[in-house]
């Protein structure tokens, strides 16, 4: 029987979505979301930040989360031999890696794109009184609200891509973790010249970028960030794409 694009694809959902750790994760990323938007908007007082800003104030934790659930995608059949299966069905192996990738980044765009927007209605309903709040017709705040879910959306597709290029669950989550939280973090201890010419383009600042509604000097236009974080998933893909072709399962 023909393997056709729509079955791969198919297949992957059904692997997806019939694991209990795919909604225990996903529902887990939504929860940090709105739930540390809601911490954050009931207790600040002031200091420049917007709603907006509040709200998504959980997207680093609710980032890894996703990035975990695409490692999870990625890597769990390699875990547990049944890789080979897959790939003997399908032979051409790189709609594998598409087809999961798709799965695991549509997945939490839809998810997390609602939850961004839940975060922002919760934030906004519990910000405190002495804070103005912006709304959703105001300038920018539909598309940093869309565009927090484009990012952690590109973050599972990064993490299918981790787990399939590494394929180790335990050590594409350390290079996710790193990626995310700790090269950012270290990033400051550089000479100034150094850490003010990269930090922009760090995986996380770079895509944190499109969630923004405003910009500092030095920091990237919210779109130009995006890209920049979508080319760090395009070339890591591209890598897992290899391996997966050129080594055995």
């Amino acid at each position: 029987m023909k393997i056709t694009a729509g079955g791969v694809v198919a297949a992957e959902w059904t692997k997806f979505s019939t694991l209990r750790s795919t909604w225990l994760t996903t529902g887990i990323s939504v929860l940090l979301l709105i739930a540390f938007g809601a911490i954050a908007s009931a207790s600040f007082s002031g200091g420049g930040l917007t709603s907006v800003d509040l709200a998504l104030s959980g997207s680093v934790l609710a980032a890894l989360s996703v990035g975990v659930l695409g490692v999870l995608l990625g890597a769990s059949e390699y875990t547990t031999g049944m890789i080979r299966a897959t790939l003997a069905a399908v032979p051409r192996r790189l709609p594998v890696l598409w087809s999961k990738s798709l799965v695991a980044g549509a997945a939490a765009f839809v998810t997390m794109t609602a939850g961004a927007f839940a975060a922002f209605a919760v934030g906004s309903a519990v910000l405190n009184d002495r804070v103005a709040g912006i709304g959703l017709g105001d300038e920018g705040v539909v598309r940093a609200l869309l565009g927090a879910g484009l990012y952690l959306g590109l973050v599972a597709v990064l993490g299918v891509a981790l787990g399939v290029l590494v394929r180790s669950s335990a050590g594409a989550i350390a290079i996710l973790a790193g990626a995310l939280l700790v090269v950012p973090g270290l990033a400051p201890l550089l000479p100034d010249s150094i850490s003010d010419a990269i930090t922009p383009y760090l995986p996380s600042n770079a895509g944190g970028a499109v969630m923004a509604l405003t910009h500092t000097d030095g920091s990237l236009a919210p779109w130009a960030g995006l890209a920049v974080f979508a080319g760090y998933v395009v070339v890591t893909l591209a890598a897992a794409a290899y391996r997966l072709k050129k080594t055995d399962a």
